[in-house]
């Protein structure tokens, strides 16, 4: 019995029903109703699970957002831009063996898509194995295939994990597998988090600033020739990293295998000999120690000495005899150096560098992070560690250093997270605000000294101070030509807020790079004059900061 029928005769015994009730057809006429009512239920319900499966993992939004296996929480920056999100993508492929006429579904994809290799999806075609036709399609595109009806075009909704900044934050986001585990990065150190909770992670980095050093890197390492960089901005006073950077990145939407070893981040795992800029602290352990004052004298400092039959010698030959003990840091003078450290010795040096973090593998938000070499005490690694030769850290480590050494000596923690108790949370005073002022007044002269090394930072309006590091790079218990050229800036030096770290491994020489004193003198110099920082990394930190420095003024 038809449809049409059981409801005409429901009708007519409605219509008989007056005063006298005939329970029995009601009932029977009813049951048959949803008899009829609950097959075309159980139909649609088969015709949808096919269609489920057809098509993977087609569900509603509502309900795959609520899948932990296969969603992760959103990662924005401090300023809530998106850095990594789970979408759903709309696929199409095609099935080989279903093709019933080549030809016409050639003609008809054609018509759609006419910018596609038709002579690669004909080979595809004339084969057995699936293939995508079409991958992460508008909501428009996806419909017009499907419409077109052929039972060869499989729908697919895949779950991806997308990077819109792409390459922008490699090192810091990472990467998770085919599974939806972090490997790596935030993804790995934050994977529960990310997989459990419906709530975005917000990270203490800026998109903007991230953007703008990276360019400035990228050029840089063009110009001098370098096989990797690193750079590295952060909050002094509450160890809020704005910016991490690591030269050559990689595109986080491609599933690399990160085998090649230049990929490291430079700027949290890779442990280096950072040279020169170690001389801050050794200046800094003896002011800390009420041993020496900016203006007390070292006469009669020797060009050369030596430890254990090895010669220690100047770099700068043309550096004098006396110094006061600012002067040995402004020159950047490796046997006064030696003589302060001496001054301290080896148990309160050792406690200071240790208390700085410069020791110790960092407690940090990624698991990419680097771990200084065991550095044996001794004589002549005294010596050697009083301007820095000998002695490895991370460019991580070495932001540490000089946020403590700039803020007025208090001891922060590098983070990548943010977190509104930063802004109430105290922190242990570990060197005294008088060592903190005493040593940024000299690395203020630093750049705006002759004597010093790193004019090319000397900013109008930007009150940068800093050191230089020119290391040779070690390799294999040995010293190669190649070096390690950075520099460890602050600023403002008045009241001092960031601090920015630029890293160049192994850069080279540029003798047509036009170099332009940014004091106002409109003085040029054309060409690399020598392989160190304060001609390499100094210009690099000064036109990153030229860039940053109105955003930094205006928004923090």
């Amino acid at each position: 019995m038809s449809s049409e029928n059981n409801l005409f005769n429901l009708e007519n015994d409605f219509d008989k029903l007056g005063n006298k009730y005939d329970k029995n057809k009601l009932n029977i006429s009813f049951n048959r109703v949803a008899f009829i009512f609950f097959s075309f239920v159980l139909v649609l319900l088969i015709f949808s699970l096919k269609a489920f499966y057809l098509t993977g993992k087609k569900l509603p939004d509502n309900n795959i957002k609520g899948s932990k296996k296969e969603f992760r929480s959103n990662i924005l920056d401090r300023n809530n831009n998106i850095l990594a999100k789970t979408i759903i993508t709309r696929n199409i492929g095609i099935n080989p063996l279903l093709v019933i006429d080549k030809t016409t579904l050639l003609i008809k994809l054609k018509i759609l898509f006419p910018n596609k290799n038709y002579d690669q999806i004909e080979k595809k075609i004339n084969g057995k194995k699936f293939f995508y036709f079409a991958e992460e399609l508008n909501p428009e595109n996806y419909e017009k295939l499907i419409m077109l009806g052929d039972k060869s075009l499989i729908p697919e909704n895949r779950i991806t994990r997308l990077y819109p900044q792409r390459s922008l934050f490699s090192h810091i986001i990472g990467q998770i597998d085919n599974q939806n585990n972090g490997v790596s990065g935030i993804e790995k150190s934050f994977d529960k988090n990310l997989k459990e909770y419906n709530k975005d992670l917000k990270l203490t980095v800026d998109l903007n600033l991230q953007y703008l050093i990276r360019e400035e890197l990228i050029k840089f390492q063009n110009i001098f020739n370098s096989i990797g960089s690193a750079a590295i901005l952060m909050n002094s006073r509450n160890g809020q990293i704005l910016s991490l950077l690591s030269l050559p990145d990689f595109d986080l939407n491609e599933r690399n295998l990160l085998d090649d070893k230049n990929l490291i981040n430079r700027a949290t795992k890779g442990v280096y000999e950072l040279g020169s800029v170690f001389k801050t602290f050794t200046y800094a352990s003896g002011l800390n120690e009420g041993l020496i004052d900016p203006d007390t004298e070292f006469k009669n400092l020797e060009k050369k000495i030596y430890c254990s039959k090895f010669p220690i010698g100047e770099y700068d030959e043309k550096i004098p005899s006396d110094l006061t003990a600012e002067q040995i840091l402004i020159r950047s003078g490796n046997i006064g150096s030696i003589r302060i450290a001496q001054k301290v010795g080896e148990e309160k040096f050792r406690k200071f560098l240790n208390d700085l973090g410069l020791f110790n593998t960092l407690d940090f938000d990624i698991e990419e992070i680097g771990k200084p070499l065991k550095f044996r005490w001794g004589k002549c690694k005294l010596a050697t560690s009083a301007y820095g030769h000998g002695i490895t850290t991370t460019p991580l480590q070495l932001a540490k250093g000089y946020s403590i050494i700039s803020n007025g000596g208090y001891n922060i923690k590098p983070t990548l997270i943010f977190d509104e108790k930063y802004k109430n949370i105290k922190y242990e005073q570990i060197i005294s605000e008088d060592t903190s002022n005493k040593v940024n007044l000299a690395l203020r002269k630093i750049v705006t000294t002759k004597e010093g090394t790193a004019s090319f930072a000397n900013i109008k309006g930007y009150e940068i101070a800093g050191k230089t590091g020119t290391a040779q790079k070690s390799i294999d218990g040995g010293y190669s030509r190649n070096k390690i050229n950075t520099f460890a800036s602050i600023f403002p030096a008045s009241d001092p807020k960031y601090v920015l770290i630029v890293m160049l491994d192994e850069p080279k020489p540029n003798q047509n790079y036009i170099y332009e004193y940014k004091d106002g003198s409109g003085l040029k110099i054309k060409g690399t004059q020598f392989n160190t920082a304060g001609w390499t990394a100094v210009e690099v930190a000064g036109k990153i900061i030229e860039k940053i420095g109105p955003i930094l003024a205006t928004k923090y």
